[in-house]
C-alpha cells in the first residue's frame, strides 16, 4: 500500500516572551524593549524586540548592563500571558488545518501543521503560508513560515531563516540541499554535542550530513544517527495532533496600578479589537463579554455585559463596558485585566417592504445602559405580570427580541383609564356602604354616581394577605367641574386611594 505524500507547515515565532507582552501594547512598538526573567538582583534578558537588538542589547544581559543603555523599556516575563497567546496562535493555525502539533521549547513558539490536502481550500503551499502569516500579523505576532515534506526539516528551515525572508517553501527531495548552508544551531542538539562538532571543524549542517554514518554512530551512539537524519532531512516523525479549543480570551498586565477608567478603556480597545478579529475569522460575533479586574490586595471585580443581539461593533462594546463600569466601579486600583467573550451567530433581520423601520439594536443597548445608570440596573426592562390577581403586581425583565410574529391588534371602543402609579391617598366619606364624598388634589368632590363595589383578595396562605374593593365614580367639585375616577380601598390597612382617572 502506497503511503500518502506528506506536507508540513512550520510556524516559528522568535522572541516569543517579548512578542506576547508587546502585542497588546501598540504604544511600545517603536521603542526598544527587553524582557527579564529570574529573581532580583539576578535577572537576565530572556527576550527582546528588534529595536533593542539593533541598539546592541543581547539575551543574557544583566539589569546593570541594560541600565547603561538609554530609552530601553524593561518588562517582566509573564508565563500566564505566554500561555494565553500560545493558545491564540494554535487556534489561529487551526483555521488552516485540523492536525496541529505544538513543538514550543526554550521560550519560542513552534507549531507544525499537516497541510496535505489543503490545496483546494488555500491554494498552493506558498499561498497558504502567505495567508497564515497575514493572519498571525493581524493577531499581533510576527512569525517565520516554512513548508517542507519533512516535519523536522521544516522546523530547521524556520530556525535558520534570516535576512528578512519570512516564508520559505522547499520542494520535495531538496531538503538536504536547502539545509546544507544552515548553521548547526538549527538542529536539535545539546551544547556539548555542538562543541564536539566544532572541535572537529564542522560548522554547517551540510558538513555534518557528509560524515560517514557508521563512524559517527560509533562515536556518538544513536544520537549520531538521529543528527545525521536531521541534517539530511530524512528523520521520520509521527505527527501527534492536539485538540485546540476555540476560546475567546485576552489578558493584559498593567505596568502600574490604574485608577482611571478612561485610561483603562484605551487598553480595552486593543483587546476588543483582537477578540472581534478572532470571532470574525470563524464567522461569529460577540454575544457577551465578561471583564475581570484583578485588584490590589488580591481582590477581583467581575462584570458581564450582554447586548440584545451579538455584534462586532468595537465602539459599541467600549461604550457598554464604560457605562457598566461607571455604574459599578472597582473599589481599589487595577493590576490586571482579563476579557472573556462568548461567540454568537451574526443576526440579520429582513424587514418587509412596508414594515416600519426598527431602531438599531446597538443604539437601543446604549440608551438602556444610560437609563439604567440613572434609575438603577433592575429598573429598566419590560413589565411582566406575576401569577396573582393583586393589583399592579409585576416584575421587570430585560428586553428580548421576539422572533415570532406579533399577534394582530384589533381596536375596540372602550373607556381609557389612566392608572396612577403610585396611587394617591385620599379621604373618603361613606354613607350606607357607598362613597359619597372624597378629596383629590386639594379639591372636594361630591359623588353623583358610583358603580361597584368590585371585591378582590388572595394569598390567604401567605402572611401578607391582601384584599381590596374598587369603585368607579363620577363626581362634581365645588366649581362644577366633573371627575371620573376609580377609588380603591385596602381592607388590610383600611386606606382609600385614587387608583386611576378616566379620560
Amino acid at each position: 500500500m502506497k503511503t500518502p505524500p506528506e506536507l508540513y507547515v512550520c510556524v516559528y515565532a522568535r522572541e516569543f516572551p517579548a512578542q506576547a507582552l508587546l502585542r497588546l501594547r501598540p504604544e511600545l512598538s517603536e521603542k526598544p524593549c527587553v524582557v527579564f526573567e529570574g529573581e532580583a538582583p539576578q535577572q537576565t534578558v530572556c527576550a527582546l524586540n528588534t529595536r533593542a537588538r539593533l541598539l546592541g542589547l543581547r539575551p543574557g544581559m544583566t539589569k546593570v548592563e541594560v541600565d547603561t543603555f538609554e530609552g530601553v523599556t524593561v518588562l517582566d516575563r509573564s508565563l500566564r500571558i505566554e500561555d494565553t497567546v500560545r493558545t491564540i496562535l494554535l487556534e489561529c493555525a487551526g483555521c488552516f488545518s485540523p492536525r496541529i502539533e505544538d513543538r514550543s521549547v526554550n521560550g519560542s513558539f513552534v507549531c507544525v501543521l499537516d497541510a496535505f490536502g489543503t490545496e483546494s481550500l488555500f491554494g498552493p503551499p506558498a499561498m497558504l503560508a502567505k495567508q497564515l502569516r497575514q493572519r498571525l500579523r493581524a493577531i499581533g505576532v510576527s512569525a517565520s513560515i516554512t513548508v517542507s515534506s519533512n516535519l523536522h526539516a521544516s522546523i530547521c528551515f524556520a530556525r535558520g531563516l534570516r535576512g528578512g525572508i519570512p516564508i520559505q517553501v522547499v520542494r520535495r527531495g531538496d531538503e538536504a540541499k536547502a539545509l546544507s548552508g544552515l548553521p548547526l544551531s538549527v538542529l536539535d542538539m545539546s551544547e556539548s554535542q555542538e562543541e564536539t562538532f566544532r572541535a572537529w571543524g564542522i560548522r554547517t549542517v551540510g558538513a555534518l550530513s557528509a560524515l560517514p554514518e557508521k563512524s559517527l554512530i560509533s562515536r556518538l551512539g544513536q544520537d549520531g544517527k538521529r543528527l545525521l537524519e536531521l541534517a539530511r532531512g530524512e528523520r521520520p516523525h509521527l505527527l501527534q495532533p492536539i485538540l485546540v479549543p476555540f476560546v475567546l480570551e485576552e489578558e493584559a498586565e498593567l505596568d502600574f496600578p490604574l485608577d482611571d477608567l478612561e485610561s483603562l478603556l484605551f487598553g480595552l480597545s486593543t483587546m476588543l479589537e483582537q477578540l472581534i478579529l478572532r470571532a470574525k475569522s470563524r464567522v461569529y460575533a460577540l454575544a457577551s463579554i465578561t471583564i475581570t479586574l484583578h485588584l490590589e490586595g488580591g481582590g477581583r471585580h467581575e462584570r458581564t455585559v450582554n447586548p440584545r443581539v451579538p455584534t462586532s461593533d468595537k465602539q459599541l462594546w467600549l461604550k457598554l463596558l464604560h457605562l457598566d463600569l461607571q455604574g459599578h466601579p472597582p473599589q481599589t486600583s487595577i493590576l490586571r485585566v482579563h476579557l472573556h467573550a462568548e461567540p454568537g451567530a451574526t443576526s440579520k433581520v429582513q424587514l418587509g417592504l412596508f414594515s416600519p423601520q426598527l431602531p438599531e439594536p446597538g443604539r437601543l443597548d446604549v440608551t438602556l445602559a444610560r437609563i439604567a445608570a440613572i434609575v438603577g440596573e433592575g429598573n429598566v426592562g419590560q413589565a411582566v405580570l406575576n401569577d396573582t390577581r393583586r393589583v399592579d403586581d409585576f416584575h421587570i425583565e430585560p428586553f428580548a427580541i421576539v422572533s415570532t410574529e406579533p399577534l394582530p391588534f384589533t381596536a375596540t371602543e372602550r373607556l381609557c383609564l389612566r392608572t396612577l402609579r403610585p396611587a394617591e391617598r385620599t379621604r373618603v366619606e361613606v354613607h350606607l356602604g357607598r362613597p359619597c364624598e372624597f378629596y383629590f388634589r386639594s379639591r372636594r368632590y361630591g359623588v353623583e354616581k358610583a358603580y361597584g363595589p368590585w371585591l378582590s383578595g388572595g394569598d390567604w396562605w401567605n402572611e401578607a394577605i391582601w384584599g381590596n374593593e374598587q369603585w368607579d365614580v363620577i363626581a362634581r367639585s365645588t366649581d362644577s367641574s366633573f371627575l371620573a375616577c376609580r377609588l380603591a380601598r385596602d381592607f388590610v390597612r383600611n386606606e382609600w386611594r385614587v387608583a386611576g382617572l378616566y379620560d
